[in-house]
């Protein structure tokens, strides 16, 4: 996975993620994910979703897209980093107009900057828990391996301007 561009307006940031042909799509592809997620970020279990199925994102993270678990990563980044918890996100894809594994990933921000890091530090964990970090994907990480989770909050409250 790796994101493409990021575009900034006032109300939203919008990165395009685009996945390898070999690189699964879904969640479902990656024994032991959820269950890693959640460890690392137990806020996780308090994130909605606008789904129509009446289902959590607890319950979708079993079996949904990667793009859409960096979409609520990058939104609990920001929650932990000081930006609040009401700030939405959106994950979209239109293969036919865009390419197959291409996906828009949208995030309401309070500050732009943090939004724009949270993007790069959950696409680093996504890389963790999925098996699949590629160059700078070790960003988020420590010497573990494991993501330094404070390190990456840390890094998001001193972009922060607002």
């Amino acid at each position: 996975m790796r994101i493409v561009s990021i575009t900034v307006d006032p109300a939203r940031v919008e990165a395009v993620v685009e996945f390898p042909r070999a690189e699964p799509l879904r969640t479902s592809s990656f024994p032991g994910l959820s269950e890693r997620a959640l460890r690392l970020l137990p806020g996780l279990r308090g994130h909605r979703c606008d789904n129509g199925a009446g289902m959590t994102f607890i319950d979708e993270m079993a079996d949904t897209e990667v793009a859409h678990l960096l979409e609520h990563i990058a939104v609990e980044l920001m929650a932990l980093s000081g930006s609040p918890t009401t700030l939405a996100g959106r994950t979209e894809w239109d293969f036919r107009a865009d390419g197959h594994g291409v996906f828009r990933v949208l995030l309401e921000y309070d500050d732009d900057l943090v939004a724009i890091g949270a993007l790069k530090e959950a696409a680093a964990i996504v890389g963790w828990l999925t098996g699949t970090a590629t160059g700078d994907a070790g960003h988020a990480g420590s010497d573990s391996g494991t993501p330094d989770l404070r390190a990456v909050v840390g890094r998001l409250r001193t972009a922060r301007r607002t």
